[in-house]
């Protein structure tokens, strides 16, 4: 169900949590904590909020919302939202090849940086995932950790443009 500004302003922290805690994969503390920088004037703002509380945590807190999301092409049990998003990528329809190719790109990735490789794949098709897997794989640990946390932003973005009301 949309929601508009006016509504979530109104919300309890319990019902906002209800409405938005898995904007962010598995981690519904920053909806909670989100919630304090009540009334939001619009998206952007309550998107803001949310990425402020991230941006307060300490590295290893960061870490623990990158290691949240799932592998990309993997075919483990994950967030609805994640469900929706991988498969509009055409990620749940992978040939046995890609899917192996995927697993190898995974494997490698969290081989070298430790945690799962992180992309908002909205409007993205197989083959700019695969170069974004290749391309990334050159930055060193602390770029990646950034990009992995600028890639989680963008995927609460859409997430939360999905959930409100265009105003």
């Amino acid at each position: 169900m949309p929601y508009s500004i006016s509504d979530i302003n109104q919300m309890s922290q319990s019902a906002f949590v209800e409405a938005f805690g898995a904007v962010f994969e598995e981690t519904p503390d920053i909806a909670a904590q989100a919630w304090q920088a009540r009334p939001f004037s619009n998206v952007s703002a309550l998107h803001a909020a949310m990425v402020a509380v991230v941006n307060s945590w300490t590295p290893a807190e960061q870490l623990k919302l990158i290691a949240a999301h799932p592998d990309l092409g993997s075919r483990v049990q994950m967030a609805a939202a994640s469900v929706q998003e991988q498969s509009g990528a055409g990620l749940s329809q992978l040939s046995a090849d890609d899917y192996a190719r995927f697993q190898r790109l995974n494997d490698a990735y969290k081989e070298k940086f430790g945690f799962p490789f992180v992309m908002a794949v909205k409007g993205c098709d197989k083959e700019t995932i695969l170069q974004a897997f290749e391309t990334r794989q050159q930055n060193d640990i602390s770029q990646e950790r950034e990009k992995s946390l600028s890639e989680i932003f963008r995927i609460a973005r859409f997430r939360l443009d999905d959930l409100l009301k265009a105003e």
